[in-house]
């Protein structure tokens, strides 16, 4: 066994910062946006009639809040660099665990208790073990389907915090993040066009310069004058316009059968970026209010349970009340079982969650501490805290799978 060694005094000690309130609110406007697409734009049956017809001008804006996608996935890219700054796999892998899994596993069990309890007619292929398989957040990998077509979203980042786990144990530093933000996408556009589909589905081919261009911009963070960094933001928004846009327009032609211009889905990549540049490189970044912070915390959970509990409510309620009264209280529901997910389910058991699995670890380490210990950012690097209980940036449209709704901003198997 190689001998044994401290990585901690390695890594630069973090320290704490507020956190940023306009890029919490961004990531609520974005939950918004998708779930609105996914109420009045997406073709589902709970309205009784297309969408569309249901809300004729309204659905027409709606479409696009599928693009919520593209600005989820660039602020999860600056986050969860940020999240990883500092720390060694041990200690990242328990933030993400901790973070991602109390409210999941009660969003599975609520909508799998939705379709195959309450709402039978709607729950084509998800039954108990459908539903126990999903609360791995591995189904992807096991060829199961989703209980909730969201969820798909969660599978591609969870291949993202791999990869930053990589370089966690290769030792985080300013030049690695710019050489992998530079050489990722650009390796898993290879993969796909070689028809290497493994390679490139790890690569996450299709979303890696939305990722890897919120990278750059946390980079930036640190030194606004860093010009290898301006380059590898421009060269990811112009793959991020090329591919990424490309793929959620299409998903919006599929599902509102609206045409989407190449010029608009180049302009909502460029508007993600701009607007996570705005809150986290201009003055803007010291704005924090509790009702952001609120906001932020609530992001996650609401994009884990208000699809299908929104369709239900829909369902039950488009018949009786005006159009607009239905769609507020099916807001109005999901906003509280997100808060209340927040509060009595995340709030209480990610602590100990986080105990249990750091004790875990500390087992682990008696075997081989440089293999759980190991990396972090080398010496020499400045340290920056992560967002407190930073958030995946999950909400993302897709294309329906068989036998399934037809998708939206983030249903769909993949």
């Amino acid at each position: 066994m190689p001998a044994q060694t401290d990585s901690s005094a390695a890594r630069p000690p973090r320290t704490k910062r507020a956190r940023m309130g306009v890029l919490d609110g961004l990531r609520f406007v974005a939950a918004l946006a998708v779930m609105l697409f996914h109420y009045t734009a997406l073709g589902n049956p709970s309205w009784g009639e297309p969408p569309a017809r249901v809300f004729p001008g309204l659905s027409d804006l709606t479409a696009f809040g599928a693009f919520g996608v593209d600005l989820f996935f660039v602020i999860s890219g600056f986050v969860i660099l940020l999240t990883a700054w500092g720390r060694d796999v041990r200690s990242y892998a328990i933030s993400r665990i901790t973070r991602l899994y109390p409210a999941y596993w009660v969003a599975v069990l609520l909508t799998g208790f939705l379709l195959i309890v309450l709402w039978p007619d709607r729950r084509d292929n998800v039954d108990l073990s459908v539903t126990g398989v999903n609360l791995t957040m591995l189904q992807t990998a096991f060829g199961v389907p989703h209980v909730d077509g969201v969820y798909w979203t969660l599978w591609v980042e969870l291949r993202f915090y791999v990869l930053v786990g990589i370089l966690l144990v290769l030792g985080l530093t300013g030049a690695r993040v710019l050489a992998f933000a530079a050489l990722w996408p650009a390796l898993g556009a290879m993969a796909h066009q070689a028809e290497l589909t493994l390679v490139a589905d790890l690569l996450v081919w299709d979303y890696a310069p939305l990722f890897a261009g919120g990278m750059a911009l946390f980079l930036l963070t640190k030194d606004r004058r860093s010009l290898v960094a301006w380059l590898v933001l421009a060269e990811n928004v112009i793959l991020g316009s090329a591919w990424s846009g490309r793929e959620t327009a299409g998903i919006i032609i599929a599902n509102t059968e609206r045409a989407v211009p190449d010029l608009l889905s180049t302009a909502a990549v460029v508007g993600s970026f701009a607007l996570v540049g705005l809150a986290t490189l201009t003055r803007l970044r010291n704005v924090s209010a509790a009702w952001l912070t609120t906001a932020g915390a609530l992001t996650y959970p609401l994009y884990l349970v208000h699809e299908y509990w929104g369709w239900w409510i829909i369902h039950l309620l488009h018949d009786a009340l005006p159009r607009y009264v239905v769609l507020g209280v099916a807001i109005a529901v999901v906003l509280v079982m997100a808060w209340l997910i927040q509060r009595f389910v995340e709030k209480p058991l990610a602590p100990v969650l986080r105990d249990g699995l750091r004790r875990a670890f500390a087992r682990l380490e008696l075997l081989d501490p440089p293999l759980v210990r190991g990396g972090g950012a080398a010496a020499g690097t400045p340290a920056v805290a992560p967002e407190a209980a930073a958030a995946p940036a999950a909400g993302a449209p897709e294309p329906a799978a068989a036998g399934r709704e037809p998708a939206a901003a983030g249903t769909g198997a993949r």
